[in-house]
């Protein structure tokens, strides 16, 4: 498929209807043509790995380029200056949760961007930071406990901003490390028990609401099976 053939295809399945409603959850920065995910994910099976394509996509500036480009990119060809080019160009939570969940936990660089991207001021660089952190306690099998266990201190660090996407991944990416292992999760609590008694707002919201989803039953069961 061709770079005109995808473009022709994304204005033919184009849904008004659906570009409102991702309005409504702040994914209005760029064009959209209001494809659904499994529609991006079949044309993504149809084209196949190709990261000439995945960068000329990404150019188009539209949420379903950006989309594509994710889960067009070759993990292996990725470089480090693309993904520099990628983040810094991230406006919205959609397209920054894409790029980490299907693509950037995959590098072999992976854990050292995550550390990197965490400190970052921007809003959304620093959020693919805490979203690639949850990412790899999800999906990163081949990662240790101690290697999980290093991001703990980030979180710890973060916890403080106020930034609603910021504060929100740094929440999500605490609460997919506690629920990845045992000990793991006993860090997890641990952390979470001294971020509900800070001073900063947004760190109480972080604890409060990762201890209550780690210490619950739902994952206390799963832990013990």
């Amino acid at each position: 498929m061709t770079f005109e053939q995808i473009i022709e295809r994304l204005e033919k399945q184009a849904n008004p209807d659906n570009v409102e409603g991702m309005a409504r959850y702040g994914i209005a920065e760029i064009k959209a043509y209001g494809l659904n995910a499994p529609a991006l994910r079949e044309m993504a099976r149809e084209i196949g790995r190709d990261q000439s394509m995945a960068r000329r996509l990404w150019r188009k500036r539209t949420h379903e380029t950006r989309i594509l480009t994710t889960l067009l990119a070759d993990p292996v060809q990725t470089t480090e200056a693309d993904i520099d080019r990628w983040v810094s160009d991230l406006r919205n939570w959609a397209i920054c949760d894409a790029l980490c969940m299907n693509l950037l936990w995959q590098l072999p660089f992976a854990h050292e961007k995550a550390l990197e991207l965490s400190a970052r001021e921007e809003e959304f660089e620093k959020r693919a930071g805490f979203a690639l952190i949850a990412t790899l306690a999800l999906k990163d099998k081949r990662a240790s406990d101690d290697e999980i266990a290093r991001f703990l201190p980030i979180i710890e660090r973060e916890a403080g901003d106020e930034r609603n996407f910021v504060k929100k991944a740094v929440n999500w990416a605490l609460r997919q490390i506690g629920k990845r292992s045992r000990p793991l999760n006993e860090q997890a609590v641990e952390l979470a028990e001294r971020l509900r008694k800070s001073e900063a707002p947004a760190a109480r919201w972080v604890g409060a609401d990762a201890w209550r989803e780690l210490t619950g039953e739902k994952v206390q069961e799963r832990l013990r099976r």
